[in-house]
Order: structure tokens, then C-alpha cells, then sequence
């Protein structure tokens, strides 16, 4: 069992709270790409409200712990270890809830390179509990358009967490996946699951465009988010998002595992 305390003593020690790696000058810049409804940062998500950078700012320091100061405006952002606890907790329970009527599930990350492993470890706890881990459209081709134009990627899953490959990349079911922040993935995946007729998702977990557009589609959406991330908070403000845990979302895989023990403890689901 992993204590509250010991969790928020390595996320301070690991840098995935307190002072972490993403700069100021990032947040900032996304936090004026969204207020201009840039889809690049959107991530699916299609605001109900005006958000201007004022407001943003508003925002991400409530639930993330960011400076509220608009002249603050360089050097690492900080996440307020406390807001990360209290959102892994709220996180635990729609997983414990999704177990409990043993829920179809999607899992979905853009940050294959450093999140894989933590949702594959809660794939695999809630597929021992006796929910439908789902793969639809394993293979399918989706074209995102990247700095370099649109560029087309193929879906693929492992440990049942679906990810996207570069092209060229024939590698299935290795770890290797491609950085996305698109909601095209998602959608893609559930438009081959209704063309099945297959069963959908009751809960998608994940980040990037796999929580924001699964959230915007009216699925019930939870997920992991940097500080220059508005997309998902905003979706979690205006009712779209589940739960958005602020967390940085680009250190070494390993560091989140304890947090995949916290999360399963919390939940009930420890194998």
C-alpha cells in the first residue's frame, strides 16, 4: 500500500509535481493559442464559453496550482502536489466505479513514449475485474495534420492501450508509439465500433485528444494533463471531462508507476 504521504513525496522527488520541467513560457503561449480556438491545442474539445488568456490562466491556477500572476512569465510552471493527489483520487473512483458494473473501457494516449505503461497497468487491473478492455479499429489509418502537413498513422494497441505508429513503422504490438495530441484517433475508434455495432465505451481514459474528444462526443472521459494543457481543465470546468489530473506528462515512464499503485489501491483494484 502506498501512502499518501510516500505518493506525494516522489511526486516532488520525481518532478511530476512541484517545480516541473514544462516552462512558463509554454503554458503561456497554449494558454493564448486556446483562447483563440487554435485546434492544434483544442484536442477535440469545442468550448461552450469564451475563454480568454486571463481566464485560462484563472483557471489552470485553481486546478493545477499554476502562478495566477500574468506577469510571471518565465521559468518552470509548478503543480501543486495537493491538487494532483486530490485529482488521482477522484480518478480512482470512476475507475473503481467503472469495475464495479464492469463497464466497457478504452484506454488511448498520445504519450505512448512515457504514459504507456501506466495505463496498461489499469487496463489490465480492470480487464482482471470483469470489464471489457476494448481494440476496435486495430490497423485503421487516420491522417493528422502535423508541422510537417497531414501525415497518415495507423492505430495500434498494447496491453490494451491504443496509441498511433509514424509512417513506416511496422512494429505491431511494440511499445514504440507516435507523440498526438489529435482527437482523430478517438473518433476513428468509435466510428469503426458503431459501423460494428459493436459495444461502445462507458468510460475513455487517457490524455491529449483521446480524453478531450471521447468528452466532447458525450463519453465519459478521464485523464492526465500538463500544465500546458488547458484543453482537458476547461473540459473538466464545463462538465465535458471527468477528472483532469495535473501531472507532467513527460518524465521517464518509470516514475509512474507509484502511481499506477496509488490509483489501484485507491480503487480497490490491486492485484
Amino acid at each position: 500500500m502506498l501512502s499518501t504521504g510516500a505518493l506525494r513525496a516522489h511526486l516532488l522527488a520525481a518532478r511530476l509535481a512541484g517545480p516541473v520541467a514544462t516552462p512558463r513560457e509554454t503554458s503561456l503561449r497554449r494558454y493564448r493559442l486556446f483562447a483563440a480556438r487554435d485546434p492544434r491545442v483544442l484536442l477535440g474539445l469545442d468550448p461552450d464559453r469564451a475563454w480568454g488568456e486571463r481566464d485560462l490562466l484563472r483557471l489552470m491556477a485553481d486546478k493545477c496550482g499554476v502562478s495566477a500572476d500574468p506577469d510571471h512569465v518565465s521559468g518552470p510552471d509548478v503543480i501543486d502536489p495537493e491538487r494532483t493527489l486530490a485529482a488521482l483520487d477522484a480518478f480512482a473512483e470512476r475507475l473503481a466505479r467503472a469495475a464495479e458494473r464492469r463497464a466497457p473501457v478504452l484506454f488511448g494516449t498520445g504519450h505512448p513514449h512515457r504514459l504507456l505503461g501506466f495505463y496498461a497497468g489499469l487496463a489490465d487491473a480492470l480487464s482482471a475485474a470483469g470489464c471489457v478492455v476494448l481494440t476496435s479499429a486495430q490497423g485503421r489509418c487516420v491522417d493528422i495534420t502535423t508541422r510537417f502537413g497531414v501525415r497518415t498513422y495507423s492505430l495500434d494497441y498494447v496491453r490494451g492501450v491504443a496509441l498511433v505508429r509514424e509512417p513506416g513503422v511496422r512494429a505491431p504490438g511494440g511499445a514504440t508509439g507516435a507523440h498526438t495530441h489529435s482527437p482523430l484517433p478517438v473518433r476513428a475508434v468509435l466510428e469503426e465500433t458503431v459501423n460494428a455495432r459493436g459495444v461502445l465505451p462507458e468510460l475513455v481514459v487517457g490524455d491529449h485528444g483521446w480524453v478531450c474528444g471521447a468528452g466532447q462526443l458525450g463519453i465519459e472521459a478521464i485523464g492526465l494533463a500538463d500544465t500546458d494543457d488547458p484543453a482537458l481543465f476547461v473540459g473538466e470546468a464545463e462538465g465535458r471531462v471527468s477528472v483532469a489530473v495535473p501531472v507532467d506528462d513527460g518524465v521517464r515512464s518509470d516514475h509512474y508507476r507509484p502511481l499506477t499503485r496509488y490509483v489501484l489501491n485507491r480503487a480497490c483494484l490491486s492485484q
